[in-house]
């Protein structure tokens, strides 16, 4: 049995609060820039130039690279050798108290849905998940709700065709329309129950966007993202050819009555950030 103090989780969630929100994620960037030099549409091209820009500046000055720096969501994969040495709900919740300070990021989060109120920093977001090993991994993953906000869930009849699904997915990008800040990142969850298609939806964004699951998810992606960039949204929906970056589907069994499906979207700015301890 391995033991992890708090401190250390605390100080760790602490840094990857800074890390996700200052520094663009090197897949994201990677597919950004490919767009960039592959667009013909002049404004588009801008856009995408300074979005690029912006993530370059962001790094190097060390400012927050959208104002909105989300609703941390923190992913925890702990292993079950592992034996923590406190509480390590608070330790976490510190830990995105300190980092949000220390980096200056923006307090967005309301104490009361209802009531709303002063904004500040709440409880963020926390997914545990007990693996295999002595190890524990963190992911922060600070969600934007320009984005957040254009969710959408849709429970199938188990007979639906593969069409009816990619054309859900298709009107979920096409409604989102410019709103949430394109290109986008489109995650996708497919199976379990209507909690569990909408976390992986969500989970689905923590993937790199240029990596691949079973050859028929890989196959769907690929036709997806291709259906989703002839929308003509484009870059900040000022159109072009790139109106997402990559369709990301994550897939789960579900009850043979059921075909749970959700996709959850992210912007160009989709910032996580992970540590294994």
């Amino acid at each position: 049995m391995r033991t992890i103090s708090v401190q250390k989780i605390k100080n760790t969630v602490a840094q990857l609060c800074i890390q996700a929100n200052l520094v663009l994620r090197n897949d994201v960037l990677k597919q950004l820039k490919a767009a960039y030099a592959s667009e013909k549409k002049r404004i588009a091209k801008d856009i995408l130039g300074a979005i690029i820009k912006n993530a370059g500046i962001a790094r190097r000055e060390k400012l927050a690279i959208c104002q909105d720096t989300g609703m941390p969501c923190v992913f925890v994969e702990i292993g079950q050798d592992v034996k923590i040495s406190g509480d390590i709900k608070q330790a976490i919740n510190q830990g995105v108290e300190i980092g949000y300070k220390k980096a200056y990021l923006r307090n967005s989060i309301i104490s009361d849905p209802l009531k709303r109120g002063k904004s500040g920093l709440k409880p963020a977001v926390i997914h545990f998940d007990l693996v295999k090993g002595s190890k524990l991994k963190l992911t922060v993953f600070p969600k934007g709700f320009g984005c957040e906000n254009k969710t959408q869930l849709k429970m199938f009849k188990p007979t639906a065709r593969i069409e009816e699904l990619k054309q859900f997915i298709i009107e979920a990008v096409k409604n989102a329309g410019p709103d949430a800040c394109p290109p986008y990142i489109v995650g996708v969850g497919i199976g379990g129950t209507a909690d569990y298609a909408v976390f992986m939806a969500k989970k689905a964004l923590l993937r790199k966007v240029t990596s691949q699951k079973s050859q028929v998810t890989s196959k769907l992606e690929r036709e997806l993202l291709k259906e989703i960039n002839k929308l003509n949204i484009g870059a900040m929906g000022l159109g072009g050819k790139t109106t997402a970056l990559a369709v990301n589907i994550e897939t789960y069994p579900t009850h043979i009555a059921g075909l749970p499906v959700a996709v959850n979207i992210s912007c160009h700015a989709l910032r996580s950030a992970g540590a294994l301890i």
